[in-house]
């Protein structure tokens, strides 16, 4: 019986660890029912378009990643290169482009295996810690320039029905400094020292590698609006049903049910009016870094939908909760999840992580920050 009792406590905090956000936000709207009652104001708290567009990624990314699509295609491009500075860098470039097509999040469950695969076989695990963080960094900043690359950037481009074009306008100075700087880390503190990567044979098939890359292009021509949502909603699930019902099972319902607690959440301190007019007073003074401070302290998606109640700025919101993204190991979902793969390869450095994490972090964020408040 103890056994049992304690086998479910494991598994229970195990869960607790892996989900905190999720947990965090069922709380808060837990509690924030308790002052504003449940009633039928609450449906439409709930961006129905933003949940269906994130499903839709979600689903055909896990498709894509089941038929190592990317890992194949991230092996191919390390191999081409022979030092370890110059294959870090494409590791980390790797990482940032993934999290303008497949999210941040799955950028770095996807790519970080492929960086400790890459420094262990050649020798090179000493530029793990540093990888990693990088590598990190480019997920949360490469995904800011697209609707898709980071949650909260879905969420804000629907909510606010921002344009396209002035979307990449609003993201697009901050997104090249990123690009220069994390350059920059990388030709500093890699060495060009030689490596090589030994050739693996995987086989892909071609047939689903075409049907996925078509629900790809479909669930991103939902996102640009060019498509009505409830489309995808019948479409991409029907398919994948019957083409990889496992990669149904694999979506990140925990990130769906976290947008909606969270939701109900902003939608009830919205309607509390002493909460309303103190954060409207905030977001008068400064859109900007009331939103980048705000994702220190409770992450960058919950930030962005709370803010969102109040801000009429949203070019300066939309800046804020992306390099707000940079910072503190909770500034970001993406961030627990590197913390979370490193710790499991080395547990023995984890304050020599945290201490290198915080250091390179918060120089991004006093960097992007300075530069987004004077342009």
């Amino acid at each position: 019986m103890e056994t049992t009792a304690s086998r479910v406590m494991a598994e229970f905090i195990g869960f607790a660890k892996k989900n905190a956000v999720m947990l965090i936000a069922f709380a808060a709207a837990g509690i924030t029912s308790i002052f504003v009652p449940v009633d039928k104001e609450y449906l439409g708290y709930f961006d129905y378009k933003t949940l269906t567009c994130l499903f839709c990624v979600l689903a055909v990314v896990c498709a894509l990643k089941n038929i190592n699509f990317f890992y194949m295609l991230a092996r191919k491009v390390v191999q081409l290169f022979k030092n370890a500075r110059m294959s870090v860098l494409a590791l980390v470039y790797i990482t940032f482009i993934g999290s303008m097509l497949i999210a941040n999040d799955m950028a770095l469950l996807t790519f970080l295996p492929l960086g400790y695969l890459v420094l262990t076989a050649t020798g090179k695990s000493k530029y793990m810690a540093f990888t990693f963080i990088m590598q990190n960094i480019a997920a949360n900043l490469g995904g800011m320039l697209t609707p898709f690359g980071n949650p909260q950037n879905l969420y804000l481009y629907t909510k606010f029905e921002i344009p396209n074009l002035e979307f990449i306008s609003i993201m697009a100075p901050p997104f090249v400094l990123s690009v220069i700087i994390i350059t920059l880390c990388c030709f500093i503190f890699v060495k060009p020292e030689p490596l090589r990567l030994e050739d693996e044979k995987i086989n892909i098939s071609p047939k689903r590698t075409v049907l996925y890359l078509l629900l790809f292009a479909l669930a991103i021509a939902i996102v640009f609006r060019s498509i009505p949502y409830w489309i995808g909603l019948i479409i991409i699930p029907t398919v994948l049903f019957f083409a990889d019902r496992k990669a149904l099972e694999m979506v990140d319902y925990p990130l769906l049910l976290t947008f909606v607690f969270f939701f109900i959440f902003s939608g009830n301190m919205a309607r509390i009016e002493v909460v309303r007019n103190f954060f409207s007073m905030l977001l008068e003074k400064s859109t900007l870094l009331v939103s980048v401070l705000s994702c220190q302290f409770i992450s960058n998606v919950p930030s962005a939908i709370l803010l969102s109640q109040f801000a009429d700025n949203y070019r300066d919101l939309l800046v804020g909760v992306n390099i707000g993204g940079v910072g503190t190991l909770i500034s970001s979902l993406a961030s627990l999840i590197t913390f979370r793969e490193y710790v499991k390869i080395n547990p023995k450095k984890t304050g020599y992580y945290i201490a290198m994490f915080s250091v390179f972090n918060f120089a991004f964020l006093f960097i992007l920050t300075g530069f987004s408040y004077i342009t």
